[in-house]
């Protein structure tokens, strides 16, 4: 779990996208992510105690080279370090943002399988809400709830990460097509799971290649109506043995993937 509460190396903590049609898909995010008696996104696309988790921005000449996927942003011990690693290990450099002498800042690279995401360095937390009601919120405030890639090379891809990030690795077993293998959790230095790293097979066939953000939303049932109302699409969804949706991954009207899940 991504706690926007909590810093440290492997951590995630923020995501971005810069899209054609801003205007349009700034406005599907706000319709979509704000459902429910108390809605964990706020219409500016903050997070429902006033953070900026998640943003959409215009795609201008300077991020047109950028992919048109949701790029997390995840905190390493050394931006240029990671860079280099990335590069030697078969990643590209997107962009590379650096202070007046030159020290790396932040950058945004390309794994192997074409999945983009951001580095940068570790930074203070923000304070904990001081008020009770923000206190009582504190546990189900909008944030990045996991991160998943799906790729064919599944075990490549991990090690990339492990050396790039500096997430260590424990492997969850699967079954499927009368086989048994296993996926990845990456686990951040201090200790959480934070993302997944899946081989595109059985149940996960059907998913590009790009990170997953894990968005909650106060009314799961009514954001997905909402995907379709507003000119996304529902890729694929779950439900449980109750027949209540569980997880909606879904396109918006960029072509970008991401998923939905109960706030």
């Amino acid at each position: 779990m991504n706690d926007p509460f909590v810093s440290g190396v492997g951590r995630v903590l923020s995501a971005d996208i810069a899209v054609p049609d801003h205007s349009r898909v700034r406005a599907f995010y706000a319709s979509v992510l704000t459902t429910g008696a108390e809605p964990r996104w706020r219409d500016d696309l903050m997070n429902d105690l006033g953070m900026p988790i998640v943003g959409v921005g215009e795609r201008t000449e300077a991020y047109a080279h950028l992919p048109l996927q949701w790029m997390p942003h995840i905190q390493v011990s050394d931006v240029a370090a990671s860079v280099e690693r990335a590069r030697s290990l078969g990643g590209q450099e997107l962009v590379h943002g650096r202070d007046d002498a030159g020290a790396s800042q932040w950058a945004v690279l390309r794994d192997p399988s074409g999945a983009a995401f951001g580095v940068l360095p570790v930074s203070p937390p923000p304070p904990a809400p001081a008020d009770e009601t923000e206190r009582a919120a504190r546990p189900r405030a909008g944030r990045i709830g996991w991160l998943d890639l799906t790729v064919a090379d599944a075990a490549a891809i991990r090690d990339f990460y492990r050396q790039v990030v500096g997430w260590s690795v424990e492997d969850v077993t699967m079954k499927g097509d009368g086989e048994t293998y296993a996926d990845y959790c990456m686990v951040a230095e201090d200790g959480p799971a934070v993302a997944g790293v899946c081989h595109a097979r059985g149940v996960n066939a059907d998913l590009p290649p790009v990170w997953l953000l894990y968005l909650p939303v106060g009314d799961l049932e009514e954001s997905a109506r909402r995907v379709e109302a507003e000119g996304g699409a529902l890729v694929r969804t779950s439900r449980d043995d109750d027949g209540a949706l569980t997880t909606a991954v879904i396109r918006d009207p960029a072509g970008a993937h991401l998923a939905l899940v109960p706030g």
